[in-house]
C-alpha cells in the first residue's frame, strides 16, 4: 500500500499546509516576472488550479489503471505508478528553486495520475493475491493505507516539522520517499495468479 492508496492519501492531504506560502511565491513569481503585483483574484485562481488540477491527474492514471494492469501486469504496473510520481516530487521540489509556480501545476497533475494509478491497482493486486480467506482483510488495507498517508501529510504539514515557509518545496516533494520504497521494494513481490493465469496463460505460473 506504501505506493498505493498511500501516495492518493498523502497527497490529498498535504497540499493544506503550505497554502498561503505557495499563494505568497505565486505573487512574489508574478511580480518579479510582469513587474506588476496580481490581484488577489488571479491568486485564488492560480491556488485552485494547484488545488484541482490533482482531480484530472486522479481520472487519467483512473482511466489507464485497467489497460496497464492487462498489459504489463499489476506488479509492474504499480512499479510504472512510481515514475509520475518522482517526476511530480522533482518538479514540485524544484519549483521555488526554479521560480515557476507553473512547475506545481504540473507537479500536480502527475501526482494524480499516480493517485489514481496506485489506488486502482493497489485493490486490483493486493485482492487478486490474497488467500481467499484473508481476501476481505487485504481489501481493507486499500482504505488504511489512504487514512496513513492523510495523517502522514497532515503531521508533515506541522510548523514543527515541514510547515514552514522555508521547508515547503520539501513537503510538496515528500511523494518521493515512498515512491523510492516502493521501487526497491515491490520487485521481491510476487505477480497476481489472476494475472499470470487469464492474461499470459501460465498455470504452472499462477499455481
Amino acid at each position: 500500500g506504501i505506493g498505493g492508496a498511500f501516495q492518493y492519501g498523502l497527497q490529498v492531504s498535504i497540499i493544506n499546509s503550505p497554502a498561503e506560502y505557495i499563494k505568497s511565491f505565486i505573487r512574489e513569481t508574478w511580480l518579479k516576472r510582469y513587474g506588476s503585483s496580481p490581484t488577489e483574484e488571479l491568486i485564488t485562481l492560480m491556488w485552485s488550479f494547484v488545488v484541482s488540477i490533482y482531480s484530472i491527474g486522479g481520472l487519467l492514471g483512473s482511466l489507464s489503471a485497467g489497460y496497464l494492469s492487462v498489459r504489463f501486469g499489476r506488479k509492474k504496473a504499480m512499479l510504472f505508478a512510481n515514475i509520475p510520481a518522482l517526476l511530480s516530487a522533482t518538479l514540485m521540489g524544484l519549483s521555488r528553486l526554479c521560480g515557476s509556480f507553473e512547475m506545481i501545476i504540473a507537479g500536480r497533475v502527475f501526482s494524480g495520475v499516480c493517485g489514481g494509478l496506485g489506488l486502482n491497482i493497489h485493490l486490483m493486486y493486493a485482492g487478486e493475491c490474497a488467500p481467499r480467506k484473508l481476501r476481505g482483510l487485504i481489501a481493507i488495507t486499500a482504505s488504511t493505507a489512504i487514512g496513513v498517508g492523510k495523517f502522514v501529510g497532515f503531521a508533515l504539514g506541522l510548523r514543527e516539522v515541514l510547515g514552514v515557509d522555508a521547508l515547503w518545496p520539501i513537503l510538496m516533494a515528500a511523494n518521493a520517499l515512498p515512491a523510492l520504497i516502493q521501487l526497491l521494494t515491490l520487485p521481491f513481490f510476487p505477480d497476481s495468479p489472476r494475472y499470470l493465469l487469464i492474461d499470459k496463460k501460465d498455470k504452472e505460473g499462477c499455481i
